[in-house]
C-alpha cells in the first residue's frame, strides 16, 4: 500500500483555504480537517456557533488553539497510521505549530505538503463581508481579527521548496485546483 501524504492548507483568514482544502481532500478521498470545526468542537459548540471574541479571547486564547492544534494532530495521526491521507486546514501562523506538523510527518514518515494560501486583501474583505451574511459559515474570522493575524503571521521559511507551495486563490476554485494539482504532479 502506497504511503499516505499529509496535506496542510494554512494562511491567513478569507484566503479560500477551507474552500480550497474541502474540495481538494473531497476530490482525493482525504480525511479532512478544519481548525474552526475542530476548535468549536473542543468547546461544545455546533460548528455555526458564531463567536464574537477578538484573537486572544474566549475559544480564541493561545492556550485554546493549542488544544485544537493537538486535536488536529491526533487526529491527522490516527488517520495517517491507517494508511489515509489527510488534509488539515488551520491559519498555522506560528513556525512553532507548523514544526509541530512536520515532527508529525517525519516521525509517521510521510510526505508533507504545505500549501500556503495567499488573495488580494481587497478580495479577503469581499469574503469576509459574504461570510457575515451566511448563516451556515463556520468561520469567525472578521477584519481585525485579519489584521491582528497578519501582524502576527510568521513567514513559513522553515520549509523547504519541496513541503512549501504558495496558491493565489483568487482564481475560481476549478483553476485553483488545478494549479496545485500540476504543482503536486511536477514535485519529485
Amino acid at each position: 500500500m502506497p504511503q499516505p501524504d499529509l496535506f496542510i492548507f494554512f494562511g491567513l483568514i478569507a484566503t479560500g483555504k477551507s474552500t480550497v482544502a474541502q474540495a481538494f481532500a473531497d476530490g482525493r478521498s482525504l480525511a479532512y480537517y478544519n481548525s474552526d470545526v475542530v476548535r468549536k468542537e473542543l468547546a461544545g459548540l455546533s460548528p455555526q456557533a458564531k463567536q464574537h471574541e477578538t484573537a486572544d479571547q474566549g475559544i480564541y486564547t493561545g492556550e485554546f488553539t493549542a488544544r485544537t492544534y493537538a486535536a488536529l494532530l491526533a487526529r491527522a495521526e490516527q488517520d495517517l497510521a491507517k494508511g489515509r491521507g489527510v488534509v488539515l486546514d488551520a491559519s498555522y501562523q506560528r513556525k512553532t505549530d507548523r514544526d509541530q506538523v512536520r515532527m508529525l510527518a517525519q516521525r509517521l514518515g510521510v510526505r508533507l505538503y504545505c500549501i500556503l494560501c495567499v488573495c488580494p486583501e481587497e478580495e479577503m474583505k469581499r469574503r469576509m463581508a459574504k461570510r457575515a451574511l451566511d448563516p451556515q459559515a463556520v468561520s469567525d474570522g472578521r477584519w481585525e481579527i485579519y489584521l491582528k493575524q497578519k501582524e502576527r503571521f510568521e513567514p513559513p521559511t522553515e520549509l523547504s521548496p519541496e513541503q512549501l507551495i504558495t496558491l493565489s486563490t483568487d482564481l475560481p476554485l476549478a483553476a485553483v485546483l488545478e494549479q496545485l494539482a500540476t504543482h503536486l504532479e511536477t514535485q519529485p
